[in-house]
């Protein structure tokens, strides 16, 4: 029992962090119709950025809040640069991208070096607490609690508030949105950038979590993050958190019992979802 309540945890952190990577990516799906493949590159930023204000700093929170700044400044560059070119070109938009993804990559090693970098939580989230043979580590805790939290505070403003009314709008008729009077792409800048913020969140999160960071991490992370995307269902906020929970702990067992499958798995369920529901989850038809 001890085990599998360990491996819960686990997973469930894991869950959080592709979450975090993935929310932003399923309502940039969902609202832009946009393919963005260099999402990853900026989860691996966030990682990077967090961890070097931290190492300079010494304060864990304003690490956090540096990520999230960088995210946002990497995103606005992104949309307004790279993505708003090619709005409607999906062909153009994955071969920009994967090449954006490639000089985030590269950025990074001329930045902080090739090797990788050794990353550790505060001292307040060290350790671990023991219930009986059940060990708890502290910040795996913290990172549920970080992920429930954002989920909270987004789903609030995508449903009591009016930015988060035409964003929900704008997922299933974004046409209509501008027919409106609304300034379309200064929503799709908007989410954007929340969405490039919430990656680098995860990814400066997932440094004290792994131990260490590299650059090839976004590209790995990119991949569970578009599982989590088909899933969960396109532009569906709530299937991004419960798909990703799911990927999280059956990878998290997977790894334990049978750690070649560990990726498979989720492969896996994506067919699944692709065969029975191809619309995701919680996505809608059309």
């Amino acid at each position: 029992m001890d085990v599998l309540i360990n491996l819960s945890l686990n997973g469930l952190a894991t869950g959080m962090l592709i979450f975090l990577l993935a929310a932003g990516l399923t309502l940039i799906f969902g609202l832009m119709d946009v393919l963005n493949f260099a999402h990853g590159g900026l989860f691996a930023w966030g990682a990077y950025s967090g961890t070097w204000i931290y190492a300079t700093t010494g304060s864990f929170l304003i690490a956090i809040a540096g990520a999230i700044l960088t995210g946002l400044i990497l995103g606005l560059l992104t949309e307004r640069w790279i993505i708003k070119p090619v709005y409607g070109n999906h062909v153009q938009q994955i071969l920009i991208t994967l090449g954006l993804m490639l000089v985030l990559s590269e950025l990074l090693k001329v930045v902080w070096g090739p090797n990788q970098i050794s990353a550790s939580p505060p001292s307040y989230l060290a350790g671990s607490w023991e219930l009986g043979n059940v060990i708890i580590i502290k910040y795996r805790v913290f990172i549920i609690a970080v992920g429930i939290l954002v989920f909270g505070i987004v789903q609030y403003i995508l449903k009591n508030t009016k930015i988060g009314l035409i964003v929900r709008a704008g997922v299933m008729d974004k046409e209509m949105v501008q027919a409106l009077g609304i300034n379309i792409q200064k929503v799709f800048m908007l989410v954007f950038m929340i969405g490039a913020g919430m990656a680098a969140l995860g990814g400066a999160m997932l440094g004290p979590y792994s131990g260490v960071i590299y650059a090839e991490m976004g590209l790995e992370f990119a991949i569970l993050a578009f599982i989590v995307v088909v899933i969960g269902g396109m532009g569906s906020f709530p299937g991004s958190i419960l798909a990703a929970i799911l990927v999280g702990v059956s990878g998290s067992f997977m790894a334990y019992y049978v750690p070649s499958l560990s990726l498979a798995v989720n492969m896996l369920l994506m067919a699944v979802v692709l065969i029975f529901r191809p619309q995701g989850l919680f996505g809608l038809k059309g």
